[in-house]
């Protein structure tokens, strides 16, 4: 194909023992913790899930350091399960919904709060409180097939080795296959496509510095520490 400028590059996440997962698309559910959505001022029995996304070359592999972004004086973490797709696919019924998942990793949903709180105030998108550059660092992704079923597992956010966040993901408010089951009746899912599943209580801010771990049962450690 002759494209008139040259193709950008395809993100792509590294993956236990060898190889890339290239990404389509980035998904991310908000409130998917019932503490975090109470810390946010919801209530979190009569929220209904929602979806926002964040550009795929958002990503921040191989435990690089993320520079401070420009325009925000309250950068905030929120360490989440993160799912990669492996089929695609429309009104997925949440009990067919693992055949779909290739496999899973570790994610920081990086927000610019005072961004996001100023477009929530207007009535505006979220979408440079949440899809900037480099907002969305992840760790090696380990296929579905080495984790079996995967319910349950603490999840855990160190900021300069002290614990900020902690949850596990049997807290979800919505699982895995029921995120899947409703964001696939909104849009088709395909291959390639990252789901961001939620975060627990404890977001904060970082500032340049800090050295963020996030840590989830079975999976490889994230990583990252914030430049100035």
């Amino acid at each position: 194909m002759d494209y008139v400028i040259p193709a950008p590059p395809v993100a792509a996440v590294p993956v236990r023992g060898g190889g890339l997962f290239p990404v389509r698309r980035i998904f991310c559910v908000g409130r998917n913790y019932a503490a975090h959505a109470r810390e946010m001022g919801h209530d979190p029995d009569r929220d209904p899930p929602f979806f926002f996304t964040k550009p795929a070359d958002a990503i921040l592999t191989g435990g690089a350091d993320m520079p401070y972004p420009p325009a925000t004086k309250d950068l905030h973490h929120e360490v989440e399960l993160v799912v990669a797709i492996g089929l695609g696919g429309a009104n997925i019924p949440a009990a067919d919904a693992a055949s779909h998942i290739w496999g899973y990793g570790v994610g920081l949903d990086m927000t610019r709060r005072d961004v996001q709180g100023e477009a929530k105030k207007l009535g505006r998108p979220w979408d440079m409180g949440k899809g900037f550059d480099h907002s969305a660092p992840i760790g090696e992704l380990v296929r579905a097939a080495e984790l079996g079923k995967y319910e349950t597992g603490h999840v855990l956010l160190n900021v300069n080795g002290s614990e900020r966040q902690s949850g596990d993901i049997a807290d979800m408010i919505w699982s895995v296959p029921e995120v899947i089951s409703i964001l696939s009746g909104l849009v088709r899912l395909e291959p390639g496509d990252l789901i961001f599943t939620g975060t627990p209580e404890g977001v904060a801010a970082v500032k340049p510095g800090d050295v963020l771990e996030g840590l989830i049962s079975g999976l490889p450690p994230l990583r990252t520490k914030i430049a100035g």
